[in-house]
């Protein structure tokens, strides 16, 4: 980590904490991949629950995420910082709902939705640009998640 635009995060801070996805989004380079790969092993765990536990955990995890986010933003005094990186993880999350876990499909999940987060196709590219403070940091990652998810889904019943 050589990042020298962290004014005002304070890792000590549990919210400001989750917001870089345990430091998986304070690498120079490249953090939204790096918040994706961290979001990954969380993924594992999370794939052991129930359908209906894993969407209330999408759930829970997204409300918190406007408010984290949003804390996080704020103290940092920039919108949408680089270095925030839970909207990557609840993004991940959704793309992998309801797929059992394999390292395959992990992947396949993984690329689809960092293409997602990269192009951002409309409304993506919309919503990044005018929606603001946490709930505007996660909607755009939501959404491709959920792009992603329909994707991964089609692939699945055709190639699972």
């Amino acid at each position: 980590m050589k990042r020298n635009d962290l004014k005002g995060l304070k890792l000590t801070n549990p919210l400001h904490l989750g917001a870089v996805g345990f430091g998986g989004g304070l690498p120079d380079k490249a953090p939204g991949t790096f918040g994706t790969i961290a979001a990954v092993p969380l993924y594992f765990l999370l794939s052991f629950l129930a359908l209906e536990t894993y969407v209330i955990v999408l759930i829970v995890s997204s409300l918190l995420g406007f408010w984290f986010c949003h804390v996080t933003s704020r103290d940092m005094g920039v919108h949408d910082h680089k270095a925030i990186v839970w909207d990557e993880f609840v993004g991940y999350w959704i793309t992998m709902v309801a797929v059992p876990f394999s390292w395959q499909w992990a992947l396949v999940g993984f690329v689809l939705f960092r293409l997602f987060d990269i192009l951002k196709p409309w409304p993506i590219s919309w919503l990044d640009k005018k929606m603001q403070g946490g709930f505007g940091i996660m909607i755009d990652d939501i959404v491709a998640g959920i792009f992603a998810a329909i994707v991964l889904q089609i692939l699945i019943h055709f190639y699972g």
